[in-house]
């Protein structure tokens, strides 16, 4: 991918946030990989979203060092970089603090499975970091925020869950490319207001049942998917 069309998906995919109401003032980013380059474009640091340009993306190397742009890049680039390192299949991060997912964040309680919406998305709970230390934070506060999502997805597909919520702090989602990462952080927000509401009508509630949630999720992402209309030369 040519560098100049990585920034224009990351520039619209970080205007996207902000149409979607995900984020207010100069709250959360968004940005992309190029793993053939060995670069990842970004939002600025501090750059409201309404006055934010084509021009202001900021491409950075996989260390960090800034390679194109006059701008800082967002002070949560050492996150999105610890997830792309890790993360191999991940063409895209977005991080937002929308509202009912940064109170199930806040909260310190994981997103469960309550119906089918969600099991349309994701058929797992929305994971948990744990807190970071005091010590983490002091010594490389972003960059140890990537390291416990890392550490977090330790036997998980983070393609099969494509979302966390970091401990006190707010989401962070990711796809295959910047503009699906964006739309995961709009469904996230989406199935914790859900379940928010869900909760307070039925504080006892429990999981959909596993069959139901195996069921929606493999229907839609199974080796026999069935959900959507066949492509070019497919069969579903």
């Amino acid at each position: 991918m040519k560098v100049a069309k990585l920034k224009e998906e990351v520039w619209k995919t970080n205007l996207d946030i902000y149409k979607y109401n995900l984020v207010i003032s100069t709250w959360g980013n968004a940005s992309g990989v190029d793993r053939s380059k060995g670069i990842v474009v970004i939002k600025p640091s501090g750059v409201p979203y309404n006055n934010l340009k084509l021009e202001d993306m900021v491409v950075v190397d996989l260390e960090g060092q800034v390679i194109e742009g006059e701008l800082k890049p967002s002070s949560d680039t050492p996150a999105h970089l610890e997830l792309y390192k890790v993360f191999k299949q991940i063409g895209g991060i977005t991080h937002t603090h929308s509202e009912y997912a940064t109170i199930f964040a806040q909260a310190r309680r994981e997103i469960p499975c309550l119906g089918t919406t969600h099991a349309d998305f994701s058929k797992e709970d929305i994971p948990l970091t744990r807190m970071l230390t005091k010590e983490e934070v002091e010594e490389d506060y972003e960059g140890n925020t990537g390291k416990v999502i890392v550490e977090r997805f330790a036997g998980l597909k983070p393609l099969e869950i494509p979302a966390v919520l970091v401990a006190g702090h707010g989401p962070f989602t990711w796809g295959k490319t910047p503009s699906e990462s964006v739309e995961n952080s709009l469904i996230l927000e989406k199935i914790a207001k859900m379940a928010f509401s869900a909760f307070q009508i039925n504080p006892e509630l429990n999981r959909l049942p596993e069959y139901i949630r195996k069921k929606h999720y493999q229907r839609k992402y199974g080796a026999d998917a069935y959900y959507g209309q066949e492509k070019k030369g497919e069969k579903k």
